[in-house]
This record gives C-alpha cells, structure tokens and sequence, in this order.
C-alpha cells in the first residue's frame, strides 16, 4: 500500500478526522439557510456548484456548517493542491500579516515578490535565462503573457483552441471557447483571436490515430494560410485542457505545436494555470511530452488558496515590455507570495509530485474497473491527480451532460464534492488534494462509481 502523506500529521493546524461524516442531508438546514440569505445579498449571476457553507478544511475534508464532513475531489477548483490550510502556508502567512499585508510592489519592493520569481524561473522547463512577473488572477496572467508577445514580436494575432478555457476578462473570454456561461451576451469581443481545432483523440472525427497529424495541419493552414505566421504574435494552448474536460492532446500534437510556433518566430505560451504546480505528477504539464514554452502561466495551486499568478518567460521577451506596462495594485501581494513559498516547501518536503502519481496509479485502475462495461462512460483520462470521466449516450459517442449531472448530484448527497466541466457539460471532473490519504480516496471514488452504477 502507499503511504499516506506527512502532511497529515499536522502540528500547528488542527486536521480535521479524514473520514466522511453524514449528519444531515447534503446540503442541510444551515446551509440551506446561509444559501438563501445569500440569494438576497448576492448577485445571482455568481453561480454554485454546491450549496453548502464551509467552516474548516483540511486535507481531503471539507467540513460544513452542519457538521457533515465531505470529501474534497474539487480542491477548489486545482487551487489547494497542498490542502486547505497547509502547515507551512498558515505559518508563513501568519509571519508575513505580522509584518506587512501590502505596499505595492511598483511602489515599494520587498523580497517574497522576488523570491516566488526566483521559484518560478528555477522550476519551469528549460535551462535557457528566464524572468517572471506575478499577477492576482490565471486571467489577467494570460492576459498580460499576450501583451508580452504582443509587444516581443510587434504582431497582432494569437491562436487558441477548440474547448479551450484562459478566463472571464474581455481578452481571456475571447480566448476561451465555450459560450454559455462564460460568452453568451458579453460580446462583441476583443479582436486577432483566432481558434484551431484542439486535437481530441476521443472525438476526433476521423479516429484517434490521425488526431495529431490532422490536427496539426490545420493549425498549420490557420496560422500560415489564413492568418499569416508573419501576424501571429503567440499559440496559447493548456497542455491538458481544463473546463474545457481535461482533454489530454497527443504527445505529438504538442510537439508539433511547439516546432510550428519555433519555425515561425511565433511565442508558445502555455496556459498551465490548472495544470501546473505539481498537479498532473509533474511539477509542469508541459514536462510530461518534453514541451520547453517561450512563457508559462500560473496561478490556481500556486497560493495555497490566496490570490497569485505568475507569467514566466524567456528573459528577452519578458524584457520586451518597458517599465510600467505589467503590474497592478494588488499584483504580487506579500501576503500571497508567502503563502506560494508556503507551497513550495510543502511540495518538496512531501514529495508531491511523486504523491500526484501515486494519486493516478490508485485512482485510475478503479476507474476503468468500474468503467468496464458500462455503456454510459465513454472514456477515463487524465494525469496525475487531474483526472476524467466523459459520459456518452450509451451505443453511441453522443455527450450525456445530462447523466454526468446525475452522477454530480448522487455524489453530493453522499458527501463526495465533485465537479462537472467539458465543452459539452458531459465530463466528472477530480482533483483531489495530493495530501488526501490512500482511504479517504478510495471511498471517494467508491461513491463516484456506484453513482455511474446506478445510472
């Protein structure tokens, strides 16, 4: 069996048990209440995927205000990688509060904003001379990669994909490719945004076998033939794709992605704010297919939960900008960059990148176990502690949303926090914390597959 992780054995937070405990239905009566109030006060254009107040956290527990005790497959959307309320990241942000919560780093320095750089530029892929630049969000970090581009190359255009997601800011929600929630009636949008098919082996029309190869000849035909490589500033692209339903391309795909970008002088930029810090069993998505990105973006895990991004790149065009055009107010806060070097510590001293793994080799054996069979699961897919199950129209390949949201709500009742995504609403998305423990995860996904079971 693996061992379960250090990190449970907390000394200066206190853990809470990591078993599920049901002790009134999901969501129950203070919820419920809160969730109402909550109508009133709130705009109704901030959605939920589950109505339940949180009052503690902690490994792989969510613990709510009734006192029921659910098992966290969301991790805050990939945010709490290290789990809520990490050791280090508590201790870290408790010193730096004391200290100093803000100043403004284009106002006055101090040396967690460097040192988070420092981080980044020594862990992101390849050995070429690098510069990072932090943010608040993964959108306004992919926002202001572009404007780096942009700026490096004097062209105007940039590529995206098919399912892609980068964010709900003008430029980002003209980047990302599905409309309802995240287009419908915001347009018009911003302008040189382009879209190339994403190769998707599972939906490929053609076969999963001819994904890469087609795929990349019409990425080739978009960025030479219709836009013009000499117009092409930067190819944004997740290397395992997010909300768009952790849709993992081929190796050769991105390969070929990136000797498409370096012929043409084009800026590969990846998108890696759900994907990296440890999150896929390596401490970069890029790393699993030998992609080195001109830029890489993070945010999500980078934190522990408070707000940070960072955008690192080649140390020429991180240096095309002139003083004054990155930052922001809030950009690189000091209490943020404390809490990231709170996640890099934890991330070494825990080995989780090696845990992420571990993560996948129990899960995803129980998966297919589960899957095999069963007409309603189209595919299980994923890396690391990023995994998928796509729900199909059994007989066919035809998206199930509605199935998916089945399954979503049987895991709710029972104390399992789940999350649906994918272009077509018909994906069950994990990611569990990497400090979740061994049987915590198996009960977890017992729910998951007795949910499909019962379909």
């Amino acid at each position: 069996m693996t061992a379960e992780p250090a990190t449970l054995s907390y000394t200066d937070v206190e853990l809470p048990e990591q078993v599920r405990r049901l002790h009134t239905a999901i969501p129950g009566p203070a919820s419920l209440a809160r969730h109402a109030h909550r109508q009133s006060v709130l705009s109704t254009g901030l959605g939920t995927t589950l109505p339940v107040f949180v009052e503690r956290a902690g490994g792989g527990i969510l613990v709510d205000v009734d006192g029921n005790q659910l098992i966290d497959f969301a991790s805050g959307i990939a945010v709490t990688t290290v789990g809520s309320s990490a050791p280090a990241v508590v201790r870290r942000v408790r010193e730096q509060v004391a200290k100093v919560t803000h100043t403004c780093f284009l106002v006055t320095e101090y040396d967690g904003y460097v040192e988070v750089g420092e981080k980044l530029n020594a862990l992101t892929p390849g050995t070429h001379a690098k510069k990072s630049a932090l943010f608040s969000t993964g959108a306004e970090a992919v926002e202001n990669a572009v404007k780096i581009a942009r700026v490096a190359t004097h062209r105007p255009a940039i590529v995206t994909f098919g399912h892609a997601y980068h964010g709900r800011t003008l430029l980002t929600m003209t980047m990302t490719a599905k409309n309802a929630p995240y287009k419908d009636g915001f347009g018009p949008f911003a302008p040189e945004v382009y879209r190339a098919p994403l190769a998707y082996p599972f939906r490929w029309p053609t076969g999963p076998e001819h994904c890469a190869i087609e795929a990349l000849n019409a990425l080739e035909d978009l960025v030479v033939k219709q836009i013009g490589a000499h117009n092409t500033a930067a190819i944004v692209i997740e290397p395992i794709q997010g909300e768009g339903g952790f849709i993992v391309p081929p190796a050769a795909y991105l390969q070929g992605v990136a000797t498409l970008a370096r012929e043409h002088g084009i800026v590969l930029i990846a998108d890696e704010v759900q994907t990296g810090i440890a999150r896929t069993g390596a401490m970069f998505a890029s790393e699993h297919d030998g992609i080195v990105p001109d830029i890489i973006v993070t945010a999500k895990g980078l934190a522990g939960g408070l707000p940070l991004a960072g955008v690192t790149g080649r140390a020429e065009l991180m240096d095309a900008v002139p003083a004054g055009g990155l930052g922001g107010t809030f950009a690189g806060n000091p209490v943020a960059c404390a809490a990231a070097m709170g996640v890099f510590e934890t991330i070494d001293e825990l080995d989780l990148v090696s845990r992420a793994r571990q993560i996948e080799a129990l899960a995803r054996p129980a998966l297919e176990e589960a899957a095999d069979g069963n007409p309603w699961v189209g595919e299980i897919r994923g890396r690391g502690a990023m995994l998928a199950v796509e729900f199909v129209v059994p007989g066919s390949k035809n998206p199930a949303p509605e199935a998916a949201a089945a399954v979503m709500a049987a895991c709710h009742r029972q104390g399992v926090v789940t999350l649906q995504c994918g272009t077509y609403g018909n994906v069950i998305r994990l990611l569990p914390p990497l400090v979740m423990p061994d049987d915590l995860l198996h009960d977890g996904l017992a729910v998951l597959t007795s949910a499909w079971k019962g379909l």
